[in-house]
């Protein structure tokens, strides 16, 4: 059974994720890069979006981060 108060800590730290990644995805279209770079950043940054959430969720499953610092 997981916790109230990791519940918590969890869509925190998925709201602040997110947030962060919507933050560099609208720099991305705000800085106007060429065509192909600017296809390349956004494909990048939504695969590190993606394995982000997978690890944060995987670290409310099984107790353990997917990555430790």
């Amino acid at each position: 059974m997981i916790s109230l108060s990791a519940a918590v800590s969890v869509i925190i730290t998925l709201i602040v994720a997110g947030l962060i990644f919507w933050l560099l995805w609208w720099l991305i279209g705000y800085c106007g890069i060429p065509e192909p770079f600017n296809k390349v950043a956004r494909v990048i940054l939504a695969i590190l979006a993606v394995i982000v959430i997978i690890g944060i969720l995987l670290s409310l499953v099984n107790g353990q981060p997917l990555f430790r610092p």
